[in-house]
């Protein structure tokens, strides 16, 4: 009997202290789900397992560790693309349970080739009601590069969306597709070396009267560097919010930037604009010409190219002839 007394005693102690490992875990549950959360109106959740997605958040700084992924499987599988959480503030329970629940409101934001991100986020802080200021901020300290870095497409994004969310959502999309493209063309991603070439396509890209002519007048580029000639090119002068401005003799002379190639031999120091992969390709791939100078018929909109000066000469009288 009394074996069996010691051994009844031992077993309420072990369920006892299981009973209080249980109640200890649950109230450290329960006090971390029920911590006051602060998070933007809209959240992007990638694909992925949902071990991805808690990492994902906690590298935006979202308050989420290794123990909520458990709770998100007990919810309910987190939706991808963009969650209408509804609200800055929030419990952290109702935080993830949004996340399995909840679709965002959408609108569509294009991006045109040959657009510079400056204009780019003019154009959307007017239509989504956000701070240009603050666009261009997050793009500056989040870009690898000040300008060519975001990729022209049509983009979906969710109303409410903030700054810092907008702006990390469009480079990681388009660094995604760089490196795809660079791992297709190359076999690697070379970063440095594909940002020189984003240069040269973003002069392509507001040179070129269409995608047929990009590797002819990369040609162009290439063959004015070689021998040391300036490119003199209206385009490298439509950088930033001068993207639609159109380029005078009087721009010309006032400007000093070192994206005045009219001034300064060899490239600018930055992309002028946002590239299509056809630019891209180009800048790698230009065809092989003689070429030195071109000009826009006015009868076709197209570009004459030629060789010489003199060649160039007759092309510009016979375009303003056909005008």
């Amino acid at each position: 009997m009394a074996i069996n007394s010691v051994k009844n005693i031992t077993k309420k102690r072990f369920l006892n202290i299981i009973f209080e490992i249980v109640f200890i875990i649950f109230l450290t549950i329960f006090a971390s789900l029920s911590q006051t959360m602060t998070t933007s109106k809209v959240v992007y959740l990638p694909q992925g397992s949902v071990g991805e997605i808690i990492s994902y958040l906690a590298k935006l700084n979202f308050k989420v560790d290794g123990f909520d992924k458990y709770i998100l499987v007990l919810m309910g599988y987190p939706q991808s693309g963009w969650i209408d959480i509804g609200t800055t503030t929030l419990s952290k329970f109702d935080f993830l349970y949004k996340l399995t629940t909840a679709k965002a409101a959408m609108r569509d934001i294009t991006l045109i080739p040959g657009e510079t991100t400056a204009y780019f986020f003019y154009d959307i802080a007017k239509k989504f009601g956000l701070d240009y200021n603050e666009l261009m901020r997050n793009y500056l300290a989040n870009s690898p590069i000040k300008e060519g870095f975001l990729v022209p497409e049509t983009y979906k994004i969710p109303v409410g969306i903030s700054e810092a969310h907008l702006v990390y959502y469009l480079i990681n999309v388009s660094k995604k597709q760089h490196e795809s493209l660079s791992q297709k063309i190359f076999g690697q991603w070379d970063e440095r070396r594909w940002y020189e070439f984003i240069i040269v396509a973003s002069v392509i890209q507001k040179e070129a009267a269409n995608t047929s002519e990009m590797p002819i007048v990369s040609s162009v580029i290439y063959n004015r560097l070689k021998i040391g000639m300036k490119l003199q090119m209206d385009g490298t002068l439509n950088y930033d919010l001068y993207s639609h401005e159109k380029i005078t003799p009087q721009r010309i002379a006032k400007d000093n930037t070192r994206y005045n190639t009219y001034k300064y031999a060899g490239l600018p120091p930055n992309a002028v604009c946002n590239v299509s992969f056809d630019a891209i390709k180009a800048a790698i791939f230009p065809k092989k010409t003689n070429y030195l100078y071109f000009v826009r018929d006015k009868s076709t909109g197209a570009h004459i190219f030629s060789s010489t000066y003199e060649a160039h000469i007759k092309a510009i009288d016979r375009s303003n002839k056909a005008k």
